[in-house]
């Protein structure tokens, strides 16, 4: 699983924030209650000390350490039966003045046996989707929201499918694509007029994706291609939006064929499509276009890349904004 740079140190910066914070609250309560009951302060200065008295014990030359580490021992259960006692007497569970960290898998690390832990991951994932909101609405456009009621129920002549059987394949394929994210890399091509809903299910994928903790990177075509332009000047944020562009779990490449079509654009391109396929990561490409025309806008050899490795989806239906628009939606 590959992770945004970025982003993973805003959620390590978050999680050290709100570890801080945890260990500070922790302070003052210690405090409030050793000014409440000042011996329980006596105890855990001497339940501190009791470590290297141990060890002076077991150091000591000429004599048998053993008979003194059993009365150190005696004198910290004895001690820690004090502390417990004051504590009940607060209402306070034994614990109360322990550091217990908040994640038992980490210890409030955020890692675990090298790998990234489920606690920091939650971080991660908040950011990404904060990321992901400045481009997408999140809040409204997710799996449950989509409706196939706005797409015909009325098979055209010649047509097997009405429109809205047709889109409710379609919808179960992307449900299908985003639930068994991470198996195997895989690819789809959303295309079809505006307004037939392929940014809504673009959007719906990029939630439920980015919500097991895989890297998610949506933008416009245009505005990465703006980003491979840059970086040819050796501009060091866009070397990083590149990375992120070649590297991260999931790519959705939005709004193809809307941008200037130069040869640098065409190679750019084949680069994106080529070299995630190679790296086998899984890309989701947007467009208004058919096939046949990325043919003829890009070129034959990036159209058969995409034919040849993706699942098409063509959209289908009348545009659902004018729809709503003439119901006053």
């Amino acid at each position: 699983m590959a992770y945004d740079g970025r982003l993973l140190r805003l959620a390590q910066e978050r999680y050290e924030a709100d570890r801080s914070a945890r260990e500070a609250d922790l302070a003052e309560q210690r405090e409030q209650l050793y000014a409440r009951r000042p011996r329980l302060r006596e105890i855990q200065d001497q339940l501190r000390r009791t470590a290297s008295r141990v060890m002076a014990a077991a150091l000591r030359r000429g004599e048998d350490p053993l008979p003194e580490i059993q009365r150190l021992r005696e004198e910290n259960l004895s001690l820690q039966a004090e502390r417990q006692m004051l504590l009940a007497e607060l209402g306070l569970p034994d614990n109360a003045l322990e550091d217990t960290p908040l994640c038992p898998f980490c210890n409030d690390t955020g890692y675990r046996g090298g790998e990234m832990c489920r606690c920091l991951k939650t971080y991660y994932v908040e950011e990404q989707r904060k990321e992901l909101s400045k481009l997408l609405d999140l809040g409204s456009q997710s799996f449950d929201t989509f409706d196939t009621d706005w797409y015909s129920d009325q098979r055209a002549p010649r047509k097997t499918k009405s429109a809205r059987e047709h889109m409710e394949w379609v919808y179960d394929t992307c449900v299908e694509y985003a639930h068994n994210f991470g198996k195997k890399p895989a690819n789809l091509l959303l295309f079809g007029r505006p307004g037939l809903g392929k940014t809504h299910l673009s959007a719906a994928i990029a939630r439920e994706v980015s919500g097991k903790g895989f890297s998610v990177v949506y933008d416009t075509a245009g505005h990465i291609f703006e980003r491979f332009e840059a970086q040819k000047f050796g501009r060091d944020e866009a070397e990083r939006d590149v990375e992120r562009v070649l590297n991260c779990d999931l790519l959705i490449l939005d709004d193809l064929g809307t941008e200037m079509v130069t040869t640098f654009v065409q190679s750019a391109l084949y680069q994106i499509i080529n070299g995630r396929l190679l790296e086998k990561k899984s890309t989701i490409v947007s467009t208004n276009l058919m096939p046949e025309a990325i043919a003829q806008r890009y070129s034959g050899q990036i159209a058969s890349r995409i034919e040849g490795e993706y699942q098409l989806l063509p959209f289908v239906g009348e545009d659902i904004r004018v729809l709503k628009k003439k119901r006053g939606l």
